[in-house]
């Protein structure tokens, strides 16, 4: 069970600009407290994805699997920051693997909660969907430009 007051050492999460206290009761009504210890699998690589996280407390690391087994980390999360967010979005399955790097607190939103809140609160449904969004789209811009400075790095080198 999620309380409000398990919000306050992570207000500054991008996920939870602009919400008000009263939202913050909401939110919680709908969340769940994950306590996962070091070495845990939260989620794997092509799993049904129904959850988005925020780091409570705690490191996250995001690997996805390349050819021959070959596991390559992608980033490491701490507090504030989201991952899975695109299951709630989406429904499809996962698109990387997050393991539990240092012993960790999250809380989880399933889709099923996000959707339930779209119908019943709208205006606190688009405030978190504008955040998840704002985050996705950080996300997009990064790559990007890793893409990018990877391909002049290549191009370099012929």
């Amino acid at each position: 069970m999620v309380k409000a007051e398990d919000f306050s050492a992570i207000k500054n999460s991008v996920m939870l600009q602009g919400l008000t206290d009263e939202d913050f009761d909401k939110l919680a009504a709908l969340c769940e407290m994950r306590k996962m210890e070091e070495g845990t699998t939260v989620f794997i690589e092509n799993m049904p994805g129904e959850s988005l996280f925020l780091v409570k407390k705690g490191t996250i690391r995001i690997s996805k699997m390349f050819a021959e087994g070959d596991e390559k980390t992608l980033v490491v999360l701490g507090p504030e920051d989201i991952f899975g967010e695109m299951a709630v979005i989406d429904g499809l399955p996962r698109s990387a693997t997050a393991r539990v790097a240092e012993d960790a607190e999250l809380i989880s939103l399933k889709k099923k909660s996000l959707d339930q809140l779209c119908k019943n609160d709208a205006e606190l449904a688009l405030k978190i969907v504008s955040n998840i969004v704002r985050v996705f789209s950080k996300r997009v811009r990064e790559a990007n430009e890793e893409y990018r400075d990877m391909l002049i790095w290549s191009m370099q080198k012929s």
